[in-house]
């Protein structure tokens, strides 16, 4: 299994960014992908699903500025990120199934003036 991370920067508050995330190794288009980020000091912590009938589920710290995508065909996960916030700083890590297996390096994200 591969996961890659990639999309990240930095950015200033009001600013959007889109995440990319590359997996193979697994049959893609049968799983639960998501979008977990950790802080810096702080755990885990789960941003956002997209189950393999596209039905997605976000963390209400997220809600309404994040939204995931995924395409089948590609292999591909997306997390689109608007009206970014000082506290979304963190590296993002797209996992996979339904336990969120954490397989990449992740992408760091910063939210700064």
């Amino acid at each position: 299994v591969q996961v890659v991370e990639s999309g990240g920067g930095l950015v200033q508050p009001g600013e959007s960014l889109r995440l990319s995330c590359a997996a193979s190794g697994f049959p893609f288009s049968t799983h639960k992908m998501s979008w977990v980020r950790q802080r810096l000091g702080k755990g885990l912590e789960w941003v956002s699903d997209i189950n393999s009938d596209d039905s997605t589920d976000y963390s209400d710290s997220v809600k309404g500025r994040f939204t995931i995508s995924r395409d089948n065909s590609q292999n591909m996960v997306y997390l689109q990120m608007n009206s970014l916030k000082a506290e979304d700083t963190a590296v993002y890590y797209c996992t996979y199934g339904e336990a969120r297996e954490l397989r990449g390096q992740g992408t760091q994200v910063t939210v700064s003036s």
